[in-house]
């Protein structure tokens, strides 16, 4: 069963045909990547309208829609709409511009366009749970990073800034195979720590601070995500306590993780621990994310997500706590759920290391 099969299985019977616009959900169905290119799905055949930039390159690699080189675009998605009998069209409502919406409309006057997030909610449930070739691809990824997590280890020390640090994770990282990075590396040293998504900087690093790294690679469209916290020389007994603390309550939500608990049911096993700690106005972010073709993508562990996480699906478990103007401290891992508990795809070693 290809992917269009199995997108047809969650719409409505009633929806005849699907346009696909986003970079990202055209390259799951093609695997291709583009920055360009058209989807238009019938329930008996898929098609793929690609400029000639590609098009060489589509006809070489895409098997699971025809490939059609785009001339006008418009037109060309009216003539197989006839050709197909479809009455009505669904589109991407979360991602299409209203300028494109306002185009098809004009164009296919006599093609109801469904606008509801149909399409769209149809995409996602099929990309929170990941098959074999998608875990194939992440694990890569998590390599990646891990390998160059290691490297990263006997670079810093004091004097080496923020920014040297990232960029010397993204040389590696690149050097290993990654595709792009999952996002822009985050390296921060000393009471920038207490900044979750902190921004690379000029400070030098310093001896006994916490040096916080965020930062995942991309292999072949899907990304890897993981966060280490560890100390240039002896930290103090308060930093030691509050890293514990964070690695308690990691290890507690990922022992809890499986297929079926609901995102919020598993945000509040780690989020108690800060809490009882003293630090839970410390913890200001989501215990966790989705991660696969997007490094954000559904589902979410966190307080408000009350549906339950999928078998199948990949999520981070990344508790953190930040004292502001002193230091902060999150462990990130991303587990795959399965029916009972969870694989740990984060293989690098999360005890508090002293450099």
């Amino acid at each position: 069963m290809t992917r269009f099969d199995r997108l047809f299985e969650e719409l409505p019977e009633s929806i005849d045909c699907a346009l696909i616009t986003s970079d990202v959900n055209r390259r799951y169905f093609t695997g291709m990547k583009s920055s360009d290119g058209t989807i238009l799905a019938f329930r008996e055949k898929a098609y793929l309208l690609i400029d000639f930039r590609y098009i060489e390159k589509a006809r070489d690699t895409v098997t699971s829609a025809e490939v059609i080189e785009q001339k006008k675009l418009y037109h060309q998605i009216a003539q197989l709409i006839r050709e197909h009998g479809a009455a009505n069209m669904a589109i991407e409502a979360q991602t299409m511009t209203v300028s494109q919406l306002r185009n098809f409309r004009n164009i296919l006057k006599e093609t109801e366009i469904i606008d509801t997030d149909a399409l769209s909610n149809a995409i996602n449930k099929l990309r929170t749970v990941k098959d074999e070739e998608e875990i194939v691809c992440i694990r890569k990824a998590q390599e990646i990073a891990e390998k160059a997590f290691d490297h990263i280890l006997g670079f810093i020390k004091p004097g080496v800034t923020e920014r040297e640090i990232a960029l010397e994770l993204n040389r590696v990282m690149f050097n290993y195979g990654a595709e792009d990075l999952s996002f822009e590396t985050i390296a921060l040293s000393g009471p920038n720590t207490s900044m979750p998504h902190g921004v690379p900087s000029d400070r030098k690093v310093q001896d006994g601070e916490f040096v916080l790294m965020d930062y995942g690679a991309v292999y072949n469209g899907y990304h890897s995500d993981m966060t280490r916290t560890v100390c240039v020389g002896e930290p103090t007994e308060k930093m030691r306590k509050v890293y514990e603390i964070v690695l308690e309550a990691q290890n507690t939500a990922i022992n809890a993780a499986h297929g079926g608990i609901t995102g919020c049911e598993l945000d509040r096993i780690a989020r108690s621990i800060i809490e009882d700690a003293g630090y839970g106005d410390c913890f200001g972010h989501s215990l966790g994310h989705g991660v696969g073709m997007e490094i954000h993508e559904k589902p979410n562990a966190s307080p408000n997500y009350r549906l339950e996480l999928e078998t199948g699906a990949v999520v981070t478990v990344e508790p953190g706590i930040y004292i502001a103007g002193e230091f902060g401290v999150r462990i990130e891992d991303f587990v795959i759920l399965t029916e009972n508990s969870c694989e740990n795809m984060t293989k690098c070693a999360k005890n508090l290391i002293s450099l």
